[in-house]
């Protein structure tokens, strides 16, 4: 590798910061990660799902569901921020 040389990780995030796009690219991929965060059967039931201003708005058509969800509020923002390496959610709001 020459002096100059970067990884296509390293360059990809490079480029994120420069276009200033990366917290958006960060909650496009909470969106991406909701299956895998809360099951596929729960993810199916999850009509909306964004985040913004560091907060998760959640439209779930089931309220037993969205009681779940509620119950583990701590523990899903603290999963999204650990994948995120850094503060991305702080709240859940559910519509």
């Amino acid at each position: 590798m020459r002096y100059n040389d970067k990884s296509v990780k390293e360059a990809f995030e490079q480029m994120l910061q420069v276009y200033k796009i990366k917290k958006r690219y960060d909650e496009t991929g909470v969106k991406a990660l909701w299956p895998n965060l809360v099951g596929v059967a729960v993810a199916n039931r999850t009509k909306d799902i964004y985040v913004y201003d560091k907060k998760l708005f959640l439209r779930i058509e089931s309220s037993v569901i969205k009681n779940e969800l509620l119950l583990m509020r701590d523990q899903i923002i603290q999963k999204i921020n650990e994948e995120a390496k850094g503060t991305l959610v702080e709240d859940i709001v559910f519509l």
